[in-house]
């Protein structure tokens, strides 16, 4: 009964999203009510496990994404993310081009969310492809793989830093072994994959190949653009090499712990830009801080979305479904690494979002925390691994990539899922690589 419970929740959810086109925050809180009923809440205590639900999902994680939102608005609209496209062309060529936009989207996605880097990333791609009279297919999609890889699988992006939060990893190791896993899954998936459409021939006409590089009045240096897209990342590092470089020094251990807390590097960071990117530039302090009011606005759906999602785990949480799922996930052997990989891939093909697959998988897979032997860290990857795999017609940026390349659908299945969907298998050998040697 507590398995068709969850299933009849799940399938509702699916035909809210995906068929009525509910909004996901209503859809999200609609289910979490009716979930608590089927699974026997008390009526009088389900709006308070969905209160419970929201605050403990964003208490945890608001500020980050916050924080991330704004450094991401300020490093787009300065110019600072076309400075740093532009010294990669430069570096890399014609001949390695393709390894260029994979390093430059590698480099953006961290602060950047992927539709904002997307959209920044497009006039770009056509006039490298225009540039070097090459396909936009073959320029654009490493980029858009580092931009994806970077969403799916590394703080203080919207999926991954919430379930760092649900499971009680710790953001430091996740960060890492999500670079380390992002690597060569961007290689592989973006520059190696991107190789075969090098001499391909798309049968409609892209007039968008002949846009101009987008016109900025005062770009910032390349240095400072670097610097200012990737501080939060060197603070947070250096919190962490300086322990082990001064073993015993208990007071400077904690200073550098304090600067290297994710909310302080970010906070730290948003000043430097604000100086770096924004009045060194020429702008006044009140146009730097309307570019932050905007960047808020962009994501109020998503921190809506990352609440509610909340809500829906806690009623699993208090109705005992977590407890007995997880008694029951007990006594089979299996993987449950790969248990969550299949489980956000299901959900991420029926519901199309990676976002709220991945949050959705959480409120399901909530017990495997608990399970013996289980990394938390490498919970968060597998998830984020499979929330990317196979995207297609209900997934909006399936439909984006489609017609900015103005390519057909076969065509895009050929390029852009098999990407993503190559892009999640090889989350998950890196999740299982790295469960296996730690």
């Amino acid at each position: 009964m507590i398995l068709l419970s969850l299933l009849f929740c799940i399938l509702m959810l699916v035909v809210l999203i995906t068929w009525v086109k509910a909004n996901a925050f209503l859809s999200f809180v609609c289910v979490a009510i009716v979930a608590g009923l089927l699974l026997g809440v008390p009526a009088g205590n389900i709006m308070q496990s969905v209160n419970k639900g929201i605050g403990d999902s964003l208490g945890s994680v608001v500020a980050v994404i916050i924080f991330g939102a704004m450094l991401g608005k300020i490093v787009a609209e300065s110019g600072a993310a076309h400075q740093i496209s532009g010294f990669m062309r430069k570096i890399f060529g014609s001949k390695y081009i393709h390894y260029g936009m994979a390093l430059t989207g590698l480099i953006i996605g961290i602060p950047l969310y992927y539709n904002v880097g997307f959209i920044l990333a497009i006039p770009v791609i056509f006039s490298v492809a225009y540039q070097y009279k090459l396909p936009s297919v073959f320029v654009g999609l490493p980029m858009l793989t580092a931009l994806s890889v970077m969403h799916g699988f590394v703080p203080p992006h919207p999926s991954p830093m919430t379930l760092i939060g649900i499971f009680h990893a710790d953001l430091n190791k996740t960060f890492l072994y999500g670079l380390i896993i992002s690597i060569p899954t961007i290689i592989i998936a973006g520059p190696v994959f991107a190789g075969r459409f090098r001499h391909f021939v798309q049968a409609n006409n892209i007039s968008l190949l002949s846009t101009p590089q987008a016109s900025y009045e005062q770009l910032p240096g390349v240095l400072n653009s670097i610097i200012s897209s990737l501080l939060p990342v060197i603070l947070i590092a250096f919190a962490n090499l300086v322990p082990m470089l001064v073993p015993g020094n208990g007071v400077l251990v904690l200073m550098v712990r304090f600067f290297g807390d994710p909310v302080v590097a970010m906070l730290i960071t948003l000043v430097f830009t604000t100086i770096s990117l924004g009045i060194l530039q020429g702008k006044r302090v009140v146009e730097v801080m309307n570019c932050y009011t905007s960047a808020i606005k962009d994501i109020s759906m998503i921190l809506l979305i990352i609440g509610s999602a909340g809500a829906l785990k806690q009623i699993f949480i208090d109705s005992r479904l977590s407890l007995e799922l997880g008694e029951m996930l007990a006594g089979y052997a299996f993987n449950p690494l790969i248990l969550a990989w299949v489980t956000t891939a299901l959900l991420r093909v029926c519901l199309g979002s990676a976002t709220v697959a991945g949050l959705t998988a959480a409120g399901i897979l909530y017990p495997l925390a608990a399970h013996q032997g289980v990394n938390p860290n490498l919970l968060v990857l597998s998830i984020g691994a499979g929330s990317l795999f196979g995207s297609h017609v209900n997934d909006s940026a399936f439909w984006l990539y489609k017609e900015y390349f103005h390519l057909t659908l076969k065509e895009t299945f050929k390029s852009w899922t098999a990407m993503e969907s190559m892009v999640a298998v090889l989350g998950l050998c890196g999740v299982l690589l790295l469960d296996f040697i730690t």
